[in-house]
Order: C-alpha cells, then structure tokens, then sequence
C-alpha cells in the first residue's frame, strides 16, 4: 500500500526520489522502519511527515551522546533539551507546522497545549515509560549504544509505529564500537514487521555531499 494515494505529503509526494519512496512506503506499511541515512538526505523531515498523516502523536526520542553532559547543563529538562531538537523543529517548519503550537511543552499556556501533538525526549528520560499508539521516531540512533535502544524499545506497544533515523558513518559516541545501530538494525532487520532502508543522496547540495564522501578510515 505504503503513501496513501489521496496526500501529497506537503508537497515533497512528486519529488520523491526511489530511496526516498521506498522509506516513506515502510513507514506506513511496517510496524517499524530502519533508515541508514546520510545528512540531509530528507530523513528526519520525510518522517515527521508521515507522522502528521498517521496521526497518532508523535514521540521525538534524541540521545545527548553522553548523560553526563545533559545531567550538568543547566536548567531544568526542557533547557537542557531543547538543543538537540533543532532537526525536529526544521521538520516541523518543512511542514508548515508551528513548533510553537504542535510541540509540547510545559510552559506553554494552556491554549497551546490543545494543539501540541509532539513530544521530544531524551532516551536518559525514558526509563519507566510505556508508550502506546504512538508514531515513535528516534533520532541520530547511530549515538545510542545497544543497552540505550534496548531501554527505550522495550518500552514500545505493539500500537506504534517506529522509525529508527541514523548513519553508520557519524557515530560521535567516544568509542564508535558501542553504538547499537548496525547491531539492532542486524538484530531486527530480517522482522516480518520490520524494513531497512538506506538514503545516500545530500540534497544540501555538491559540497555537503562531497564533504560527506571522505572516507571513513581518513575520520578514524
């Protein structure tokens, strides 16, 4: 089935590329979508996207690649969060969504609150949740070793949709190897309900893309 025929997705349903294609259909025909995605290939946009259509609310889940650093900074949750949510609230604008009023957040006024249909946390905020019919997307997996996705998707119903965003070649944990990605996409991958998807082209343009082509033992 995959996009429904009726939507044009805000716009981006003819500009689709194959890639592109193949991940928005798995989001809507799969409990749960894998993409292995290069920066600004579209991926976080396309799935906030399809969020908005599915409409269940949206769960944001982002890692702060150490705890630590989130514990010190200053302020209380939201401050502490809220500069890891910027590709989120890009999305949101892409969709012509006013992050003021669809993302949730306690000190908003009571009018807001209404309209808000998106949540962003932290995984290190997520222990004890329990999340059901939801469209749930965590963000920048690649920075989530296993112990960390094993937390967060052991708490997810079998109500959501899930869609895991990363790249197997922007790790920034300090010891890449820790990183749960690959292993969860090897773990899971093969699931009946599950789809793995790949985006390589930046659309930033040739120096993002040429910059992201240097090779990853050059990184090392």
């Amino acid at each position: 089935m995959g996009l429904p025929k009726d939507t044009m997705l805000f716009g981006f349903a003819d500009k689709l590329t194959q890639e592109q294609r193949e991940y928005v259909d798995s989001i809507f025909d799969n409990q749960l979508t894998f993409v292995n995605a290069r920066s600004g290939t579209g991926k976080t946009t396309l799935a906030v996207a399809c969020a908005k259509l599915i409409g269940k609310p949206l769960v944001y889940v982002f890692s702060p690649v150490e705890e630590d650093k989130l514990g010190f900074t200053p302020g209380d949750v939201e401050a502490k969060e809220s500069k890891y949510i910027q590709p989120l609230i890009d999305a949101l604008k892409e969709i012509r969504e006013d992050p003021r009023f669809a993302l949730y957040r306690e000190d908003n006024p009571d009018f807001m609150k209404k309209d808000a249909w998106v949540t962003a946390k932290s995984h290190v905020f997520a222990r004890g949740t329990n999340i059901k019919n939801s469209t749930v997307i965590i963000d920048e997996a690649q920075n989530f070793t296993v112990s960390d996705l094993r937390k967060l998707l052991t708490r997810l119903h079998d109500s959501c949709t899930v869609i895991v965003i990363g790249h197997t070649g922007q790790i920034d944990l300090k010891n890449p190897s820790m990183s749960g990605f690959k292993a969860y996409i090897d773990h899971l991958g093969g699931k009946d309900y599950a789809h793995v998807c790949e985006l390589n082209w930046n659309f930033r343009g040739r120096l993002a893309n040429d910059a992201d082509s240097i090779g990853e033992e050059t990184i090392k």
